[in-house]
């Protein structure tokens, strides 16, 4: 299985809350996604089905990796529970003028902490998710005003047990383009990593995943690959 988080979209470039905001890649972001695309091209992975969250920048990372690996025909499924975890109010806010309002170390809580979150969405607001058509089949009592990291995870783990387990034990080859947050949540899950280890856990955009499992659908190990010309070349 590959893992990977979005390119670099607009919002990261601008160092903004994203969430569940919905800004494109940016052009650095096309060519991170490209780099990926010839890395799992040259190590020949091939996929027998491909996900990916509901927000365009997680999307079109996909369809960039799949482009250049001749699997344009591969079917897309776009899970909502795959989406970045809900920042509540904070979406769109500059992550700089936020630590100036409130400080350095709310910030990284609100950001990093497994059960910190920020003020919600309420339901009425024309912000919610409840009232994006892209989650109409989702029950709205299932879609977040704010989450933090261990609401992500139950949301996540669901997916994983879902989706990825039987085809694991089918011996399929799966491709996951999600966000920062959300593959934190599956790995913690995955390596059995503690609270304390998962805060300090980050995860680099556009740079692949690669996860093993025995027959079981038991992890057995996993380790980026390496993106840059040089060393995709020696490996």
């Amino acid at each position: 299985m590959i893992l990977i988080r979005h390119a670099q979209s607009q919002w990261n470039r601008e160092n903004r809350f994203t969430g569940w905001a919905d800004p494109p890649l940016t052009a650095a972001g096309v060519a991170e996604a490209e780099r990926a695309r010839d890395c799992l091209r040259i190590h020949g992975y091939r996929f027998d089905a491909a996900y990916s969250s509901r927000l365009q920048r997680a999307i079109a990372t996909l369809d960039i990796l799949l482009a250049r690996l001749g699997q344009d025909s591969l079917p897309r499924v776009q899970d909502w529970r795959l989406n970045e975890r809900h920042y509540g109010a904070l979406q769109g806010l500059d992550k700089a003028e936020a630590t100036a309002r409130v400080g350095a170390h709310q910030v990284w809580r609100w950001r990093r902490g497994y059960t910190d979150s920020a003020a919600p969405l309420l339901r009425s607001d024309p912000a919610h998710p409840a009232h994006d058509l892209r989650y109409a089949d989702v029950d709205p009592q299932r879609l977040p005003g704010v989450e933090n990291l261990a609401r992500t995870r139950e949301r996540v783990v669901g997916f994983w047990q879902e989706q990825i387990i039987p085809r694991i034990r089918r011996g399929e080859r799966i491709l996951i383009s999600a966000h920062g947050n959300t593959l934190r949540a599956l790995i913690m899950e995955l390596a059995g990593m503690s609270v304390e280890q998962v805060e300090q856990f980050e995860i680099p955009t556009a740079t692949p995943i690669l996860y093993r499992f025995d027959p079981a659908a038991r992890p057995l190990d996993w380790r980026y690959l390496n993106t840059e010309p040089d060393a995709r070349r020696s490996a």
